[in-house]
């Protein structure tokens, strides 16, 4: 004998629940579409209704993670996280690993967030926040690392020489740069950074 089922009331048979959203998920694509407006536009042009439309949510929803407008940019101008992933190989390795890291992010996710540092002259008073973010969260941190005499100089230095190559890569747009495998810039590229991280 069978038995029928009747669905809860209120509910039809083919009534399906609406798919969660992935928290972390949104809260980097916000993140992105921060970074992507304030590489382009004054930080003071910016309404939470662009960054909005670019990480395809609500306004409401970034309030709802973020706070205000200032909270959400005051972790878009921290570089921690950025000089987490960049700085994440022994000193001998690091070299390659921050040129290779670097170019992985312009190819994979069309930009690298450490390149945010270049656009600092746009930004006003809020470029002065930029600029003394990445000196401490990058440079800084980098010297750390480093062994032997003028560690925060050759910290800068070999900092410097990756923002050249990312600018030409990811900005210029190097039309051979852009020609030529990742690995093989790689392998001529991460010996000129790298020579100022080991004495």
């Amino acid at each position: 004998m069978s038995t029928v089922t009747t669905p809860h009331p209120g509910l039809t048979a083919s009534a399906t629940p609406a798919p969660r959203r992935d928290a972390e998920a949104t809260k980097a694509a916000i993140l992105r579409a921060a970074r992507y407006l304030l590489a382009r536009h004054a930080h003071a042009d910016i309404t939470l209704k662009a960054v909005a439309e670019r990480a395809g949510v609500s306004a409401p929803l970034i309030l709802k993670y973020f706070g205000n407008k200032d909270a959400l940019f005051a972790r878009v101008m921290s570089f921690d996280s950025d000089a987490d992933a960049l700085l994440d190989a022994p000193l001998a390795d690091l070299g390659r690993h921050m040129v290779s890291h670097l170019l992985e992010g312009q190819t994979q996710r069309g930009a690298d967030p450490v390149l945010r540092i270049v656009f600092a002259p746009l930004q006003g008073e809020q470029g002065d926040i930029l600029r003394a973010n990445f000196r401490t969260q990058v440079s800084d941190r980098l010297a750390e690392r480093l062994t032997g005499p003028d560690a925060g100089l050759r910290a800068e230095l070999a900092v410097s020489i990756l923002l050249g190559l990312g600018v030409m890569y990811g900005i210029a747009r190097g039309t051979h740069l852009r020609a030529t495998p990742i690995e093989d810039i790689v392998e001529r590229y991460a010996p000129a950074v790298q020579a100022h991280l080991t004495p």
